[in-house]
This record gives C-alpha cells, structure tokens and sequence, in this order.
C-alpha cells in the first residue's frame, strides 16, 4: 500500500496491542474481508474500491502483537482535509476483540492526532453505535434540513447545460 508522505506514521501501544497510521501495516484482504462480510455499510463493496479508497484516506489499524508477526484485528479511516472537515468512516474491531475497550482507544487515538484538531466539523453515519461516538462529544445532527445527500448510482446521470 502507498505511504502518505505528508506525515510520518504514529503509532500507540497499549498492552499487547497497537495502533498505527502506517498504510504499509495495513491488511487490505482483511479489510475488505470484514466490510464485505460483516458490515453493513459496505456489504459488497470491492477489493478495487476498498484498496483506492484506503490510499486517499488517514487509515489507522489496530493490531494484537501477541504473536510473533502482528495480526490486524481493527481499523478506521479518516476522510479529511487537514483543515476544516473530517469524515470518520469503516470503523470496526473484530468480532472476537470486542468488549476490550479497543474501539474506544481507537477513537480516542484518532481524536488526539495533532494533525486533526481544531477541525470546524467531524461526521460520521452510525446505524448502533451512538454511545461509542457520545462519549468522545458526537451528537445527532440537530438540524437535518441541512444535510443532503447524492449518491449517484441511484440517480440518473445528470445532464450537462
């Protein structure tokens, strides 16, 4: 996987775990594997898809270096442009992992990344788990007039004027 070259990787360790932003750890299989499988906001999403949209975000893995070689067990990505809006999306730990406290320390991680403060508004779209994000400050958007959505493949093309 391609490095960002903008920033050097930073990474955390807390007991036998780690979280790194180094693109060159990533599992892209896994990854893959687990939207495909186990998400519900990706479900059929491809290998291609999850590999182009892996090189133009901010990927954080969560990996459990109990064994010789690491294995990746979570994952996250940030959407952003380093100034003004971030945009946090495929969060997940494996299934086995859960109940550990991993997502929160991933969240927590990618809220401390000095390269993502004082950002003017964070999103993220959630189907269960509003407590998670509720504790790091995320409230449900108080003025839903506002937001639109387009998603092209359920639209027509539109027409050039």
């Amino acid at each position: 996987m391609q490095r960002n070259n903008c920033f050097p990787p930073q990474e955390f360790r807390r007991d036998d775990f780690l979280i790194s932003t180094d693109r060159e750890k990533i599992d892209v299989n896994m990854v893959h594997d687990y939207l495909v499988h186990d998400s519900y906001w990706a479900s059929g999403v491809t290998l291609e898809k999850v590999t182009r949209s892996l090189q133009h975000s901010l990927c954080y893995g969560v990996y459990d270096c109990r064994e010789a070689k690491e294995t990746q067990i979570g994952f996250a990505r940030v959407i952003t442009d380093f100034s003004v809006f971030a945009y946090l999306a495929d969060v997940f730990i494996m299934n086995s992992y859960q109940g550990q406290g991993l997502g929160k320390w991933l969240i927590s991680c990618i809220l401390a990344n000095p390269e993502l403060q004082n950002m003017r508004k964070w999103m993220l779209h959630t189907r269960d788990a509003h407590g998670l994000y509720q504790q790091f400050g995320f409230v449900v958007g108080s003025d839903p007039e506002t937001y639109m959505v387009y998603r092209p493949q359920e639209q027509r093309s539109p027409s050039l004027q």
